[in-house]
């Protein structure tokens, strides 16, 4: 509760709550614990840094499990590859996808979830969110050079874990 003095009066105001769109991430990673990383199109709002795999929950997915979800985002953002999912979540991040990069004009908020992968094999075709894709060693290079906002922070959060 927030209360705010006028005089002899007291107002009391409950505290906003934010809405939060949902994304459930992965962190897809090779045999040499490298990361796929999708290089954002320059007028998105990750423009000149890198994404990861994955995307929001759609209106008719809310029963819908999350590895069933995570299946159609890969499918769609990186073509029929192999690999095998952890089901539990990894990590947490958040995301403000400005108005000026959405259709309502307005900021949004991302709440990303991510799970971690093991790339088993098949052709990465990169969708058209995207424009190219690289495996990288987030490891070994500074994560803040590929990743911004909510990514960086989940990717943060998990390499602390290792």
């Amino acid at each position: 509760m927030v209360k705010c003095v006028f005089g002899r009066y007291t107002l009391v105001m409950k505290p906003q709550r934010e809405v939060f769109q949902v994304s459930l991430k992965v962190f897809l990673r090779n045999t040499k614990g490298e990361f796929l990383l999708l290089k954002a199109r320059p007028q998105d709002t990750y423009g000149g840094f890198y994404d990861l795999p994955g995307g929001r929950i759609d209106v008719h997915e809310r029963a819908t499990p999350f590895p069933e979800i995570v299946q159609r985002e890969l499918h769609e953002e990186i073509g029929a590859i192999q690999y095998t999912l952890q089901p539990r979540p990894v990590a947490l991040g958040r995301h403000t996808i400005l108005a000026k990069y959405t259709s309502a004009g307005v900021d949004t908020q991302v709440f990303y979830v991510f799970f971690e992968a093991q790339y088993k094999g098949g052709d990465i075709q990169v969708s058209d969110e995207h424009v190219a894709y690289a495996w990288v060693d987030l490891a070994q290079e500074a994560p803040e050079k590929y990743l911004l906002s909510g990514n960086l922070e989940g990717v943060k959060t998990y390499l602390a874990k290792e």
